[in-house]
């Protein structure tokens, strides 16, 4: 295959109008989002010189994903998408641009920052749901992989410049700026959503309000294997090794003695490496549990060379390959959901596929600050490791488990779910 033909098929997505616009005012708010997310952990850490403290802000961060974001599937199913999403976007701008005054104006507390986060949580708990589900209104069924290995590379493009900026801005002049400069980003997303043909849009029929519809997509689910095993990898690994924002904050500040860059370069370093790894899965991924089994259990390779690595220059090159595996394990648990959803449930699964992913955190950010403060953050990302290899365990026994009930299916009727593609 020649160099144009596989450009075209990596970024065969981008052919679509909506989708391109939608892709790159995405990527100019995410790069807002990460350098946000990277001065709220620095800002943290210079206020109260604790892991556990950083834990405590993401958790409150995403527990409104864990308690509301079951709810804001079946509101997803319900409403127009695109039009959710233009409102919660614009309120996250306003949130960031609370935070940049208070900072700018160094009247910031960490009670501030703690109660902002709860605001930015609620936001989230609606917004991403929406945002999951929308993709393939915008893009088809055929083209749907694709998209969403190529969203995992936008953010991930986004991780690798976004802290990089912020490390250099919040040694210039402070953090607040990082948060001044994504309220201005959201402009971008908020305009592309509204700029959109929505004559070309396939939205899904929206879900007639009745009762018993959030507990319908718990059982749907629950009566789903192929969906309901990589909603459980995905939220242990979520709960576990995703917990970034709490470790490398630590690492560059305690491992490598280092400042503010330092823990932009290892996020950059991390972010690098998840383009290459989405844009390798945009191109050549599969979906299914076989597929996101063998990614669970190269993530936790990497993230074991990541704890052990004894050199900046070393750590530098397992974060790459961290932010590679990372990025490849959660854009085949993506599409696996996806694929394999019935349109009336799809934002109630991907309401799950948030709470397992982000929800989770509330438990894993304080867990991970607590064994990062007392065994060492070696330890925490150790523990991480061990969480995507125990994932690893319950894709195998998922395999099984299908491949028993295709056998006792009659013809025809075989779980898809468990099939790479």
């Amino acid at each position: 295959m020649n160099l144009h033909a596989s450009a075209r098929r990596i970024f065969s997505s981008l052919s679509n109008p909506n989708y391109r616009k939608f892709f790159f005012g995405q990527t100019t708010s995410l790069i807002g989002t990460w350098m946000q997310t990277t001065a709220q952990s620095w800002l943290v850490f210079t206020l109260t010189h604790s892991a556990t403290d950083i834990g405590f802000v993401v958790a409150l961060q995403t527990l409104p994903v864990l308690l509301f974001a079951p709810y804001g599937g079946v509101i997803a199913d319900r409403v127009n998408k695109r039009h959710l999403m233009i409102g919660l976007q614009s309120l996250m701008g306003l949130q960031a641009a609370a935070l940049a005054i208070l900072s700018i104006l160094h009247m910031v507390t960490y009670l501030d920052v703690c109660l902002l986060a709860v605001v930015l949580g609620l936001n989230n708990s609606f917004e991403n749901p929406s945002r999951q589900a929308f993709v393939l209104e915008m893009v088809g069924s055929d083209n749907l992989r694709n998209a969403v290995s190529l969203n995992s590379t936008m953010n991930n493009v986004a991780r690798a410049v976004g802290p990089a900026a912020a490390g250099v801005l919040i040694a210039a002049v402070g953090e607040g700026w990082c948060f001044a400069v994504n309220a201005v980003s959201f402009i971008a997303v908020v305009g592309s959503l509204m700029a959109m043909d929505r004559s070309t849009l396939n939205p899904s029929m929206p879900t007639v309000r009745a009762k018993g519809q959030l507990r319908e997509g718990f059982r749907y689910v629950a009566r789903t294997p192929g969906l309901a095993f990589p909603l459980i990898m995905m939220g242990l690994v979520g709960m576990l090794a995703y917990e970034f924002q709490v470790t490398l904050p630590v690492v560059a500040g305690t491992v490598f003695h280092g400042s503010s860059t330092i823990y932009g370069v290892l996020l950059a370093a991390m972010g690098i490496g998840a383009v290459i790894g989405g844009l390798w899965t945009a191109a050549r991924g599969k979906t299914g549990v076989r597929a996101l089994t063998r990614a669970s259990l190269i993530f936790g390779v990497c993230m074991t060379f990541a704890a052990v690595s004894p050199l900046l220059a070393i750590e530098l090159i397992a974060m790459a390959l961290v932010g590679f595996a990372s990025v490849s394990f959660l854009s085949m648990a993506n599409s696996t959901l996806q694929l394999n959803t019935d349109p009336q449930m799809r934002g109630r699964v991907m309401a799950l596929w948030a709470v397992a992913f982000m929800g989770s955190t509330p438990i894993g950010g304080p867990l991970i600050g607590w064994i990062t403060s007392t065994a060492g953050v070696r330890v925490g990302l150790g523990v991480g490791a061990g969480s995507c290899f125990a994932a690893g365990v319950i894709g195998w026994l998922a395999i099984r488990h299908l491949r028993s009930r295709e056998t006792v299916l009659p013809v025809g009727l075989a779980l898809a779910p468990s099939d790479e593609r």
